[in-house]
């Protein structure tokens, strides 16, 4: 499958970084909730790579480096000037003790413990450390990790990440390493727009990789947020299409939304969507990996994988045609916005 580039995160600058429509999101191959060996890692990146995925997001948090060492052998096969790379800042890896690892989601780590760090040095170091990981000179994109209340644990806690990016000198360091040509665009990774909303009022951001708030589910970006980036030229890496599984899954029992079991209110609305998709020969999970796309400022959207089957399993759901009739029932029994814009009728990879 031959896949061209043709979406830019910030084509503001005269450096615009070209993403392919689906890119591959890291998180599991750090180990996320089960351990997935080395073998099926490495065939899950070399198959992205031979679909024509170009664009390639993980973060030091992703197993407490073993998703950026994973990266790193598979970039080495691939050529670095072949792809596109992110990685993110605001966690230290540090070593420690055994009894003070810090596994957070992940299972099978290395002895390291975080310790989050905003502030100028922490973006420095925690740069450099990701560049040794993965063995590149540098990254693309370089993102501020997790300042939302969602992984902060409360709005308070948000709040003073975000002071310590700012008056810390880590949105200093961010400038400058981009201002050298170091990474070409800086930005966020986040659970929550309001936080990246708020970001924006506060600084010069290329783009944001937005997890989870922008689905088939969840519109309530278009209220100010999703507007915004259009009026800045911001572009949105769309991570979390699934809502953490409930809309790859359908509303089966146990079903996961926001990393939880899902409420009632959202298993029966999940019941009305797929309903709908099933009166199209459409499968939820590809009405939700599709959706995301029909908005502009979405520029890529980032499902992860463990092994070469998952990879082509996502191709095959991005490539399947979705009938516009699907998208206007949704609309008519009011189960997305009305204001919310629709994909084409299929979506490739490019």
């Amino acid at each position: 499958m031959t896949v061209s580039q043709t979406a830019l995160l910030n084509n503001r600058t005269s450096r615009p970084v070209p993403l392919t429509r689906m890119g591959f999101g890291g998180a599991p191959l750090g180990n996320l909730y089960r351990k997935v060996s080395e073998a099926d890692a490495q065939a899950a990146l070399q198959s992205a790579f031979d679909s024509g995925i170009r664009f390639f997001d993980t973060a030091p948090q992703y197993g407490l480096g073993r998703s950026e060492y994973r990266f790193g052998e598979a970039i080495r096969r691939f050529g670095r000037e072949n792809i596109q790379l992110s990685t993110k800042i605001g966690r230290l890896l540090l070593d420690c003790e055994p009894h003070e690892v810090t596994p957070e989601a992940f299972v099978d780590v290395p002895q390291k413990r975080i310790v989050f760090d905003y502030t100028y040095d922490g973006v420095m170091r925690s740069y450099e450390a990701s560049r040794d990981r993965i063995g590149v000179a540098n990254a693309d994109i370089l993102l501020v990790h997790d300042v939302c209340a969602f992984s902060q644990g409360s709005q308070e806690m948000s709040d003073a990440k975000v002071r310590e990016l700012f008056d810390g000198g880590g949105y200093k360091a961010l400038v400058e390493l981009r201002d050298a040509g170091e990474i070409v665009a800086i930005g966020a990774g986040v659970n929550e727009w309001q936080v990246c909303e708020k970001l924006l009022g506060l600084g010069d951001f290329d783009g944001f990789l937005l997890a989870g708030r922008y689905t088939l589910l969840e519109q309530e970006a278009l209220n100010s947020f999703l507007p915004l980036c259009e009026k800045r030229d911001v572009g949105i890496i769309l991570g979390g299409p699934y809502n953490s599984g409930i809309l790859a899954t359908g509303a089966v029992p146990g079903a996961k939304y926001n990393y939880s079991d899902a409420p009632k209110d959202i298993l029966e609305r999940v019941r009305r969507i797929e309903a709908v998709c099933a009166a199209h020969d459409t499968p939820l999970i590809a009405a939700a990996l599709q959706f995301v796309l029909g908005h502009p400022a979405v520029k890529t959207v980032v499902p992860g994988a463990v092994n070469a089957a998952e990879v082509q399993a996502n191709v095959a759901l991005m490539e399947r045609t979705i009938p516009a009739q699907l998208w206007s029932d949704l609309r008519t029994e009011g189960l997305i916005r009305p204001d919310a814009p629709l994909p084409k009728e299929s979506v490739n990879v490019a």
